[in-house]
């Protein structure tokens, strides 16, 4: 059976893939730690579940109308973007989505044509280079540098920049990184790409996930020129723990969202109905469980950050935001006979059963990342086998 060559070039989420190795590895009997998949290890707070049940008992599952969302959870986006990010949006600047992740893909496809560029900061979400190829564009790469966190600078997307540059990806607090653009640093690059023609894609999927002293500014609040250039992504997914529930968002330009609301008619018909009246009580309802989560996360990061710098071979870059480490382990590849992140990720995972994500999947070859939204004691019993295997540093 003939497959597009569309798909052939596609690459199957390395996250995905870590995750299911390690499931299959369990069905077989052997105790893995997996640091694989984002994905908080707490339920959904109990109040979302009951306004999802409620909207069950009350008749919402036909589908959503209009198919861009429910005003209601519009209307709490809206409410959620001004109160916590100083975004003023109207909801007609509003799109609910099946996740964060399709309205990234919706993005991409109204508004990128064949050869048009997208500037792409590494280590980046290993979907960006996969949805930007689906709609037959280029990534232009451009790497982040250890002394500077991981983090690019203006002075390196003002570089990156040509005639064809059609959106910058920006991702903060970043996964896989770990780490988060200070207000001055997302300032500095607003500034770069103004006056041009160049729509900046701001997924925000973390931004109540931030930790020590660290500030947290949208890319759209930089500037009233940023708030006319950029899409603003979120979801309930991380902050709320509602990743099954499959319901994200977006605000910005209303041409663009009006463009991403006529593809998605077209292909997913939009979130789930009652899975909407959900994220409206996320969003607007008790942020206590939020922010106990949140707590938790920062306390792990803190530990998982000490632990992985004393393992030998190994560096990492103190985590403020995100519930993921991203240590640079080439250190320890002569250690294990190997020469690169897969291989690397592979002998930990045979040897010492610890399920990592390679590096390369996020375009750092020397990395891998680890997820610590899993439980404290998982994460002790993953880095006691770390250390076990590489000796401390």
């Amino acid at each position: 059976m003939k497959l597009s060559q569309r798909v052939q070039k596609l690459a199957e989420s390395a996250t995905l893939a870590v995750s299911a190795k390690a499931a299959a590895m369990k069905k077989q009997g052997i105790d893995v730690v997996s640091f694989g998949a984002g994905e908080p290890d707490f339920p959904t707070p109990e109040h979302i579940r009951a306004a999802a049940k409620a909207a069950l008992d009350a008749g919402h599952t036909g589908y959503a109308k209009p198919a861009s969302g429910i005003l209601e959870a519009k209307q709490a986006v809206c409410a959620k973007l001004k109160r916590e990010n100083q975004l003023d949006y109207e909801p007609s600047q509003v799109l609910i989505t099946v996740g964060g992740k399709e309205a990234l893909y919706l993005a991409c496809m109204a508004v990128l044509d064949p050869d048009d560029e997208v500037i792409l900061p590494a280590p980046y979400w290993v979907s960006y280079p996969e949805q930007i190829q689906l709609c037959e564009a280029r990534s232009v790469v451009v790497e982040g540098l250890e002394n500077n966190g991981y983090k690019v600078t203006a002075d390196q997307i003002a570089e990156a920049i040509t005639d064809r540059t059609r959106v910058l990806i920006f991702n903060s607090p970043s996964n896989p990184g770990g780490f988060t653009y200070s207000p001055d640093e997302v300032k500095a690059i607003a500034d770069v790409v103004a006056d041009r023609n160049i729509l900046v894609f701001s997924d925000e999927m973390y931004d109540r996930l931030i930790y020590r002293d660290q500030r947290f500014l949208s890319f759209a609040a930089a500037s009233p020129r940023a708030f006319a250039q950029a899409l603003t992504f979120n979801a309930g997914s991380k902050t709320y723990s509602m990743t099954g529930w499959r319901v994200g968002y977006v605000a910005g330009p209303e041409p663009v969202i009006k463009a991403m609301a006529k593809i998605q008619s077209q292909t997913t018909s939009g979130t789930a109905t009652f899975n909407q009246y959900g994220l409206v009580e996320a969003l607007n309802g008790d942020q206590d469980p939020a922010e106990q989560m949140r707590r938790e996360f920062e306390a792990r990061a803190e530990y998982m950050h000490e632990r992985l710098n004393a393992l030998a071979g190994v560096r990492c870059v103190r985590p403020t935001g995100a519930f993921y480490a991203f240590p640079n382990v080439s250190g320890a590849y002569a250690k294990l006979g190997v020469s690169n992140s897969i291989d690397f990720s592979a002998k930990v995972l045979e040897e010492a059963h610890v399920a990592l994500v390679p590096g390369i999947a996020f375009g750092m070859d020397a990395h891998v990342r680890l997820s610590f939204a899993t439980s404290m004691a998982q994460i002790k019993k993953g880095l006691d086998r770390m250390e076990e295997l590489l000796g401390k540093a």
